[in-house]
């Protein structure tokens, strides 16, 4: 497993926009690794001095507004200095307003700066000196402002407040067209309608997805299976003129899919291949897998694949199909960005300092590099004391007990259908029919792909084996290391199978619906 630093590894990203902040004048950027240096037992040593031989100091202010634009006060700003592991701490006025003043600029102020208050969560905006984008604190992977240097000028770095309820995108339907129990992912019909018409041929080589606004190469299979790194130097290097382009797209217009655009293409209804019977894609492999350009962050020799025989993952060796980057060979789907579409798709949460020799990325146009999505609040998930959990992503309420329910598939969804207040910790005053099974879209939603260590421990709040001075919020109690949790969308393959989550890579894998498995409630 990749170490981290005693306190705070030193990477960060750039992150796209919330459409919805678009005018807070968010910055997208890619940071490049930095090792910290320690000026110091105060991190002055080579603060920048005046004529007059004295330290210059800057401030670093702002405002915490929510949606709305409505002053949050009482939110605690932390300035935390990378350079010797100081911080300093200021806390909004009634009008939203925070000032940390006096502090050392010039060499070695390396200063990140995050923001924090019970039942909120953050996303950051700031100014031309600082860049927007995640930083890992041992395990705890905050959204925040850095300043890599502290200019010998005031700055700005302000914050957008989302409460339990809000919603930054709304995720899509499957595409279940049969219903086999009650409650089940058709029966509920949870998410966004797909458009009645979902794909349109370009005639130039590529089709155009309606409900997510991808556009994607028309000939899936153009490309011979190669090992990850070569699929996507050739995903970065296509161009009009190949595999049937006639778009006038130039290198660097395409891309390897991250994990979330790939599984976007899934239609659980289908098989051979798992794709909308009306698309008009061809040369689907349904022999190997296709490559996403997201790295397994903790086994980073792994980038995440899907196979469209089923649309199941792959991570690991399993029955002629692997996902190590340097020898298995899988197949590459190439995508660029076009409108928008019906839904936009979730960033994966990696982000650019997980990468090799460079810190920057796995490889030039990975996900890491790139960080196509909704990008996600921090913390994403809040604790509303009730037993449930918000998630000020995608709007969802969470049960926060997330070993309570443990059964069949049936079972689990009789289970969920009867849960009232009092029940798995809930003081909520829900009632029976009010909770559902999540679909798979639905349980996929809650990945994180930045820790280097299992999705369940992050959202337990437990950081890695290696990483013990700090632990990050606790988002979900109990959810249970190296299982399966039940989705309500069944198999095509295989109706006696249903999808289900695996709690460690989160990805979907088809289980036996007379197996027992873990289960969360949401609504």
């Amino acid at each position: 497993m990749p170490q981290s630093t005693s306190r705070s590894s030193l990477s960060l990203s750039h992150s796209h926009h919330f459409a919805a902040m678009a005018r807070s004048g968010i910055l997208m950027f890619l940071m490049v690794l930095l090792v910290s240096c320690s000026g110091g037992g105060n991190g002055v040593t080579g603060t920048s001095k005046n004529n007059a031989g004295l330290p210059v100091t800057a401030s670093i202010s702002g405002t915490v507004v929510d949606r709305n634009g409505t002053p949050v006060p009482g939110v605690t700003v932390t300035a935390y200095h990378n350079n010797d592991h100081t911080s300093v701490t200021a806390t909004t006025d009634a009008h939203g307003a925070y000032a940390i003043a006096g502090l050392p600029t010039g060499a070695w102020t390396d200063f990140t700066v995050y923001a924090r208050k019970a039942g909120f969560a953050f996303y950051p905006s700031t100014g031309a000196d600082g860049r927007v984008g995640r930083q890992d604190f041992d395990g705890d992977y905050r959204t925040v402002v850095r300043f890599l240097t502290l200019p010998t000028h005031d700055v700005t770095a302000s914050f957008t407040a989302f409460r339990p309820g809000d919603r930054e995108a709304s995720l899509p339907r499957t595409g279940q067209t049969t219903s086999y129990a009650a409650g089940d992912d058709f029966s509920v019909a949870a998410g966004i309608a797909w458009p009645a018409t979902r794909f349109s041929d370009n005639l130039d080589g590529t089709v155009t997805d309606h409900l997510t606004g991808l556009v994607w190469l028309k000939n899936a299979g153009c490309f011979t299976p190669s090992d990850w790194s070569s699929a996507l130097t050739a995903a970065n290097n296509l161009a009009s003129g190949a595999c049937g382009l006639a778009d006038g797209s130039a290198k660097g217009d395409w891309r390897m899919p991250n994990v979330n655009e790939l599984e976007s293409l899934v239609d659980v209804s289908q098989v051979n291949p798992a794709v909308s019977v009306a698309s008009p894609f061809i040369n689907i492999n349904l022999a190997a897998a296709y490559w996403s350009s997201t790295t397994y962050a903790p086994v980073s020799s792994y980038a995440l694949a899907i196979r469209f025989s089923d649309g199941r993952w792959i991570n690991g060796s399993n029955n002629g199909f692997d996902n190590t980057k340097a020898t298995a060979a899988n197949a590459l789907w190439a995508v660029k960005s076009g409108a928008a579409g019906t839904v936009s798709l979730l960033a994966t949460g990696a982000f650019s300092g997980q990468g090799g020799g460079s810190g920057v990325s796995f490889g030039a146009g990975d996900d890491p590099s790139l960080q196509i999505g909704i990008p996600l609040t921090d913390p994403r998930f809040v604790d509303k004391g009730d037993g449930t959990v918000a998630d000020t992503v995608t709007g969802l309420t969470w049960l926060k007990q997330a070993d309570c329910i443990n059964d069949t598939w049936s079972g689990t969804l009789s289970a969920v259908n009867s849960l009232t207040s009092g029940q798995c910790g809930l003081t909520d005053g829900s009632t029976a029919g009010q909770w559902r099974v999540p679909n798979r879209n639905e349980m996929l939603s809650l990945a994180d792909r930045a820790p280097t260590f299992q999705i369940a421990s992050y959202l337990n709040g437990i950081a890695g084996p290696d990483m013990v001075t700090v632990t990050g919020p606790v988002f979900f109690k109990s959810f249970r290391i190296s299982s399966y949790y039940w989705t309500s969308t069944t198999s095509a393959a295989d109706t006696t199978r249903a999808w289900t989550v695996y709690s460690c890579d989160f990805g979907a894998y088809d289980q036996p619906k007379s197996g027992t498995g873990y289960a969360l409630a949401v609504r």
